[in-house]
């Protein structure tokens, strides 16, 4: 339990922050280079592997929401990287509403860290 709370100590304000400025800043990935994406799943890739590999537990508990995040995180990495020139999202309610869940999932992984 003790590496579930030091993952999510971190993993929790990564995703709190990047909900945030991915909302302020959508637009700057309208026009992005593809070199760019790929750099962005190679980075997805490598810390989803670092969390599966530490953490793949799968337990109904709270902690596998962690799992969960670090496959997650790898799929999302290796898309980006075998697809660095497809089209990127465009902010619409599915956006929205994925960069809300990512919020409340964070914010849920650093008060379980943190405060409780």
């Amino acid at each position: 339990m003790n590496t579930s709370l030091q993952i999510a100590g971190v993993l929790g304000p990564v995703l709190m922050a990047l909900s945030i400025t991915e909302y302020l800043n959508f637009k700057i990935w309208k026009d992005v280079h593809s070199t760019l994406v790929y750099l962005n799943g190679l980075v997805l890739l490598v810390g989803g592997l670092i969390i599966v590999r530490i953490h793949n537990l799968w337990l109904l508990n709270w902690a596998v929401i962690i799992t969960f995040l670090g496959w997650v995180l790898v799929l999302l990495g290796l898309a980006r990287m075998f697809f660095p020139t497809a089209k990127q999202a465009s902010q619409n309610t599915a956006s929205n509403l994925l960069l809300l869940t990512m919020l409340i999932l964070g914010s849920f992984l650093t008060l379980k860290s943190y405060f409780l």
